[in-house]
């Protein structure tokens, strides 16, 4: 009888998986914004076969109900990028839908009713202010027809009359009411700073009729970068600040800010999104926080009066959010075998439920890849991390003698940060016989303020270093085939892709998710929040055409002689598809192999399951096609422009 055991020896990139791009378009519901309201918990589930909207569940008395039925869609464009976009409290629930940017009521067991205006207006960070009947929301005016929309926090009354209660500033955050309802604490900042560089943390008093008085600066500045303010049980102003070089927790007490657990972990995360949470309160006393220490996430229970913190066992690596009541501690959170869920956790004991899985039937664990966090050397003297993924597939293996091709994936932002939790579409590489590299590369966050400034002034540099050090690394360690690297990137890891090809030889082709081409046209295109981080990333308006002109690809075309594929929105506004359409026609007309797909009705990200499943059976067939590799059955054709048959 044959050995069921045995692997099958088969060229890598050819293994048949369980792991089909349908599996990972339908398979993983995106999560997010979770919410506890009194034994109630709620959260966004995205539905991808929806078009990808964003619907509103809540979990009460072991059932499971959705209080936004089609055609709504729980999303805010405020910043872009969005988040906050509900609030709930007492069973009642408030929320933007995405269709029109209106504010909904639903109370319970009726339909959402809106009460403000269609209008070009956006709201996000909603707080119930039900003593004066009104949400106090961050506010973004597109009505002016200006450049750029006006920014404030407002009052908006039940009623749909609204209040401009703090305005002057091009950017707010966060506003917070305290649990006597006498103050609001929020966030601001302005151009050119972006939130991690640099915000401020205000409070006022309320007066008698809802506005604000007495505003006082607490903390924060041009190189002090604040994030979550909260308000303890007792009334105690507690907030996240980096003034130590990570961003660390600090309470504000009788004039005096005291910080409650100095370490060299981040407690807090860079503001993309409204509504993030990574600590909250069982009492005055005690603190439950997640914080990130070499790029790994971990839950700890904080005395707020004896700054001792204690860990919280759980199986995860990855934190990505947490609301905290006095009996329980809801998490969304994932680890190198488990897909992000949503789970409870008692924090007297630690017992885990989970609740809601992003992925409800995972792959055999014999096919899933577990990856290696690394740390290894990169240029002039500097270490860079990521995260190692060697194929894993439990029917085949590579035949003697080769060695996997690599893929290098460069994230977002970028100032953002790769993570360890299961994802599927990596999965989708791994288990076809490639090897995975995602690099946390210098300006990534997760390691504390100096290396998220190593970026300052040199994005489309010190990223591609990085890239390029760690496939030569594990090219060295004889882990992957140095004659077969790869690199893909999105949005800014899009710039990274391209610079890795364009200034070094060490990738063979590549590909590029709505990526960043020409530096100038994101300057000119991109939306408010994003309009001046170009000066921190590449230089001050003034010195910025000589080192725009020699960091975009565009510019240097005659360089690039790899293979790319080019995925773009078609409505995407942070990176305009002009951006990729003007590469593409650059290397068509210098014979150069390019494939580009353009997917109509997806901006910034893709959403659509379709989407998903044409996209990464597009780029695995170009990479076995530039391989010179047959498509196994089933796979579509792909057109490639200037590549020989």
């Amino acid at each position: 009888m044959p050995d069921s055991t045995r692997k099958q020896a088969a060229p890598c990139g050819t293994w048949t998986s369980p792991i089909s791009a349908s599996v990972v378009a339908a398979g993983a519901v995106p999560l997010s914004q979770i919410a506890l309201d009194g034994r109630d918990l709620l959260w966004l589930a995205g539905r991808a076969s929806e078009a990808g909207r964003t619907t509103l569940q809540r979990l009460r008395a072991g059932a499971t109900d959705e209080l936004t039925p089609s055609p709504f869609n729980v999303r805010t464009r405020v910043h872009e990028y969005g988040g906050g976009a509900y609030a709930v409290d007492g069973g009642t629930v408030w929320f933007s839908h995405f269709g029109d940017n209106r504010l909904y009521q639903v109370e319970p067991g009726a339909e959402p009713v809106a009460f403000t205006r269609e209008e070009a207006v956006r709201y996000a960070d909603f707080v119930p202010d039900r003593a004066r009947n009104r949400l106090i929301a961050v506010r973004e005016d597109h009505l002016a027809g200006e450049a750029y929309p006006v920014n404030t926090i407002c009052a908006v009354g039940f009623d749909g009359n609204e209040t401009t209660l703090v305005d002057g500033n091009d950017f707010y955050a966060a506003p917070r009411l305290s649990p006597d309802g006498r103050q609001l604490a929020w966030l601001c900042w302005d151009h050119p700073r972006m939130p991690w560089q640099g915000t401020e943390l205000w409070v006022a008093d309320v007066g008698q009729d809802g506005s604000l008085v007495d505003g006082r600066l607490i903390a924060g500045g041009l190189d002090e970068s604040i994030c979550q303010p909260e308000w303890s049980p007792d009334g105690l102003l507690h907030f996240v600040s980096d003034r130590s070089g990570w961003w660390n927790l600090y309470r504000f007490e009788d004039g005096v800010v005291h910080p409650l657990c100095p370490r060299e972990a981040e407690f807090g995360g860079p503001q993309w999104n409204f509504g993030g949470s990574m600590y909250g309160f069982t009492s005055s006393d005690e603190i439950i926080c997640t914080y990130i220490e070499d790029g790994i996430s971990r839950l700890g229970r904080l005395s707020t009066r004896g700054c001792k913190l204690e860990p919280i066992d759980t199986p995860y690596q990855e934190i990505r959010e947490l609301r905290v009541s006095p009996d329980a501690v809801a998490v969304l959170a994932g680890s190198p075998t488990i897909a992000l869920e949503l789970a409870l956790i008692d924090p007297q004991t630690g017992k885990r439920t989970v609740l809601v899985q992003s992925i409800a039937q995972l792959p055999p664990v014999e096919n899933l890849s577990v990856p290696q966090s690394i740390r290894y050397p990169s240029a002039n003297g500097r270490s860079a991390y990521a995260f190692y993924y060697p194929p894993a597939n439990a029917q085949f293996e590579a035949p003697s003698g080769e060695l996997p091709p690599l893929i290098v994936i460069g994230h977002g932002g970028p100032t953002s940060m790769a993570t360890s939790t299961l994802k599927l579409a990596t999965q989708f590489w791994t288990s076809r016989g490639f090897a995975v590299l995602d690099v946390n590369y210098g300006g990534s966050s997760g390691f504390g303020r100096v290396y998220r400034d190593l970026l300052k002034g040199q994005w489309g540099v010190l990223d591609v270093e990085d890239c390029v050090a760690g496939a030569r690394y594990l090219a060295e360690q004889g882990l992957v085939d140095p004659e077969r690297l790869l690199i893909r990137g999105s949005s800014a890891g899009g710039l990274t892709t391209l610079n890795a090809l364009t200034f070094h030889d060490v990738f063979k082709a590549g590909a590029s998710y709505y990526g960043v081409s020409d530096l100038a046209g994101l300057d000119a295109d991109s939306h408010k929040f994003e309009s001046h981080y170009n000066e921190y990333l590449i230089a001050p308006k003034a010195q910025a055409q000589a080192v725009y002109q020699a960091r975009s690809p565009i510019h240097h075309t005659d360089a690039l002689k790899r293979p790319m594929i080019f995925f773009q929105g078609l409505d995407d506004k942070v990176v305009p598809p002009q951006q990729s359409e003007t590469m593409v026609d650059a290397l068509r007309a210098r014979g150069v192999p390019v494939a580009y797909l353009t997917l109509e009705g997806e901006g910034h990200g893709f959403r659509k399951a379709d989407s998903v499943v044409r996209t990464l059976e597009a780029e695995l067939a170009f990479y076995l096609r530039v391989f010179g590799i047959a498509l196994p059955e089933g796979l579509p054709q792909l057109e490639i422009e200037n590549l020989a048959a």
